[in-house]
């Protein structure tokens, strides 16, 4: 396919998009360009007056605020965020699923667990109840890390140990080279665990009893989720976030929960060093018998799938966002649960997303969720106008309608089978789920994989190195010129999208075979590999 230098996303859209920098003279579609039209970036298709609604997905995405001339750049000079009004289900659900025969008799291997979906993954947590026990947490990751082999020593350590071992023996430094064998990490102990994480956090106290709540149905999320084998839990004792409110959360959100689970208070304890051997006790007992389990074949409908973006640009909406979409409809029509969160950037397309609800009730769900954070937001002085970042601004999405619309493509099609708020264990599976999060990346990973996600799709036009410790998270780039540059941090390049050498569908396709290998340990996506291990609880104010 030929490279084309714009598209207009939609018939029926205002703006159209420069996939290409275009010089001010040059005539695209039919119009003449007034000014240099950076890639990414929107043109106007037609003459605005001052006040006009602007168009773009095919859903409004802002309000002029002078006349802008057809072939002159928007920006934010001349555009504001404005949005349709929603007002839940008004229409039926119509979905044709794609062709998933390719991957019917598939399978994945992962850890089964008797209490939960398939894991992808196979980790033992080390959980505070509150931040009074972080420091003993950080004693502890150390000396477990390092002990059994999880600690990710840089190939400079290691051949700084080296160099040191010389120097005690007596020899000499010299041309003792930094070979290829000093970055081979040693293997870990127990090769069935894949690893052990410590989800190191600031809250628990202090605030309010809500956010003490929020915590402890978060956490128990993480304790019950299907990645983990089992858990230890520290904590002080006097804290808002008791023992007592998580193991209520545990039983409440995972009733069927059956794993192990260590929990030691330190004011009910001789001493610390004492409550301290006992959790290393317990922790290494039960690692040694995680190792026992090994990855069997797995049904995809086990696959709950979150998407979710960072650092996006003019081309997110364009390629990844479309192209996780498809890979979301692919799931669904597998039987598995693809799962869309970051509430503050579904505004402006709301009412598509109601109608796409398989009940009122969820519809009505979704809009009192929506609706009671943006009031939120707008009683500290912001609101979902707010949300785009100086990066994303400089890189074509101006306004928050603009950067939605584009968000939403990551959730596909298909029917919307469930909308839970955050910490809720995701359920429906065969269809999407929305999950109330907020817009910023790791606030929101961290709860999607909270309510069970076992794999993240994270696209990105920026570059950003975001993961999370027990989901493996694939970093999907917009454009194959920053597949080039951040190639270390990122997995899978949507960018022959812009080139139009691939359609979404095949991109979609190919993302399916990464998850899948990914799932089965075959493929480390790199945030696993370089450790990433981003853990950020949502302290429930305003968090765009």
């Amino acid at each position: 396919m030929p490279f084309l230098p714009t598209l207009r996303v939609h018939p029926a859209d205002d703006l159209i998009v420069a996939l290409r920098d275009l010089e001010a003279g040059q005539a695209q579609d039919g119009i003449v360009l007034r000014e240099k039209i950076a890639a990414k970036h929107k043109f106007a298709a037609r003459d605005f007056a001052a006040g006009e609604r602007v168009t773009m997905y095919g859903v409004v995405v802002g309000r002029t605020t002078q006349a802008v001339a057809a072939g002159s750049l928007i920006h934010t000079h001349n555009l504001r965020h404005e949005s349709a009004a929603f007002a839940g289900k008004l229409a039926e659900v119509s979905w044709t699923p794609p062709d998933v025969s390719r991957w019917k008799a598939r399978s994945f291997q992962g850890y089964r667990r008797a209490d939960a979906v398939s894991g992808t993954a196979n980790h033992w947590i080390v959980i505070p109840l509150v931040f009074c026990e972080n420091r003993n947490l950080a004693l502890m990751r150390e000396s477990i890390h390092r002990a059994l082999g999880y600690a990710k020593s840089s190939p400079y350590e290691r051949y700084t140990q080296h160099l040191v071992q010389r120097l005690q023996a007596g020899q000499s430094l010299d041309d003792v080279e930094l070979s290829k064998a000093f970055f081979t990490p040693t293997a870990p102990l127990f090769p069935q665990v894949d690893g052990v994480k410590f989800l190191e956090h600031g809250l628990g106290c202090g605030g309010t009893r809500q956010d003490a709540e929020a915590l402890v149905r978060l956490l128990a999320g993480y304790i019950a989720h299907p990645n983990v084998a089992g858990a230890t839990v520290l904590s002080l004792g006097c804290q808002h976030a008791q023992v007592s409110l998580l193991e209520k959360a545990l039983a409440e959100l995972h009733p069927r929960f059956n794993r192990p689970l260590h929990i030691f208070e330190q004011q009910k304890s001789a001493s610390e060093r004492d409550m301290m051997a006992q959790a290393i006790q317990a922790t290494l007992k039960g690692v040694a018998a995680a190792n026992e389990q090994t990855r069997q074949p797995c049904p995809l409908s086990d696959l709950i799938v979150g998407v979710e973006c960072g650092g996006s640009d003019g081309f997110s909406g364009i390629s990844a966002n479309p192209a996780i979409g498809h890979t979301a409809d692919l799931l669904a029509a597998l039987g598995g649960a693809p799962v869309l969160s970051e509430f503050p950037e579904l505004c402006g397309v709301e009412q598509s997303l109601c109608d796409r609800c398989v009940s009122p009730a969820l519809a009505d769900k979704f809009v009192s969720l929506m609706r009671a954070y943006e009031g939120a937001a707008k009683a500290c002085g912001s609101g979902f106008d707010a949300n785009p970042s100086p990066g994303n601004i400089r890189d074509g999405l101006i306004t928050d309608a603009i950067k939605s619309a584009g968000a939403a493509k990551k959730g596909g099609t298909s029917p919307i089978v469930d909308v839970l708020d955050y910490a809720e264990p995701i359920r429906q599976h065969g269809g999407l789920t929305l999950y109330c999060t907020p817009g910023n990346d790791v606030e929101s990973t961290t709860a999607i994989a909270a309510g069970g996600c076992n794999l993240i799709l994270f696209s990105t036009g920026l570059g950003t190195p975001t993961g999370n410790p027990v989901c493996p998270t694939l970093k999907i780039a917009t454009n194959s010129t920053l597949m080039q540059r951040m190639g270390d941090i990122l997995d899978f390049d949507t960018g022959p999208i812009i080139t139009g050498d691939q359609t979404v569908p095949q991109m979609g396709e190919a993302l399916l075979d990464l998850c899948l290998a990914t799932a089965s340990g075959e493929y480390i996506p790199k945030a696993v590999a370089l450790g990433q291990d981003d853990f950020l609880p949502w302290k429930r104010g305003v968090s765009l």
